[in-house]
């Protein structure tokens, strides 16, 4: 059986605004496995992911990736460790509009020191951005990308760095049905070819199948 990748022992959170409260005893998630989130609005799905990629702290408990504790790390270690070690694919996308599609998908190595912007990763957001179908518009404003190009730009950035974390907020939300499954292929390579874990969030109940546990 997989090492746990994500481990939740008592955790309590509470927004500072509202009523809203989430407390997880306890959760594993193994590593090098797929496992989809599905629940109804508004049950916690995205505050538990940006709890495990270390966005918002947490009142309570602990939450590790890998062997590392997140409520025993500074803010800016936290952002350091997600940048590196996870891919995050929002809801929202969260593209720069005044970038390039290519400086979208490199934007982790352009933000912090932590990533170096290297030839490799040059060569690895290009090929990203070729499996999607979109090397053409590598520079390209992302202003003028449809919805669901704009949404396959954010997985590209999610999976620029080769994270061993990937964590997906309906990632395929604006997608056609052909284009969906190719998606969740791209994701899912990344677990079965580089070892990675991902969780996504999903309210598509038919791709269940493609995953581990749900």
């Amino acid at each position: 059986m997989n090492p746990p990748m994500i481990t939740i022992r008592d955790l309590e959170f509470s927004w500072p605004v509202g009523d809203f409260d989430l407390r997880i005893p306890s959760l594993e998630v193994a590593a090098r496995t797929a496992v989809a989130v599905t629940g109804p609005s508004g049950s916690g799905k995205t505050t538990l992911l940006s709890i495990i990629a270390g966005i918002l702290p947490v009142a309570g408990g602990s939450v590790t990736v890998g062997s590392t504790d997140l409520t025993r790390l500074s803010d800016s270690h936290r952002r350091a460790f997600r940048l590196q070690r996870i891919g995050l694919v929002f809801q929202s996308f969260e593209l720069i509009d005044y970038l390039s599609v290519l400086d979208n998908v490199l934007l982790p190595a352009r933000i912090s020191p932590a990533v170096p912007l290297s030839a490799r990763l040059h060569d690895r957001a290009r090929s990203l951005l070729a499996q999607v179908g979109l090397e053409r518009h590598a520079a390209r404003s992302v202003t003028r990308l449809s919805q669901g190009e704009r949404q396959r730009v954010a997985i590209c950035r999610a999976l620029v760095t080769e994270p061993s974390l990937l964590l997906a907020d309906e990632p395929t939300g604006n997608l056609d049905p052909e284009s969906t499954l190719l998606m969740v292929e791209i994701l899912l390579c990344q677990v079965r070819d580089y070892g990675a874990t991902l969780l996504m969030v999903s309210h598509d109940h038919s791709l269940l199948p493609h995953f581990d546990s749900a």
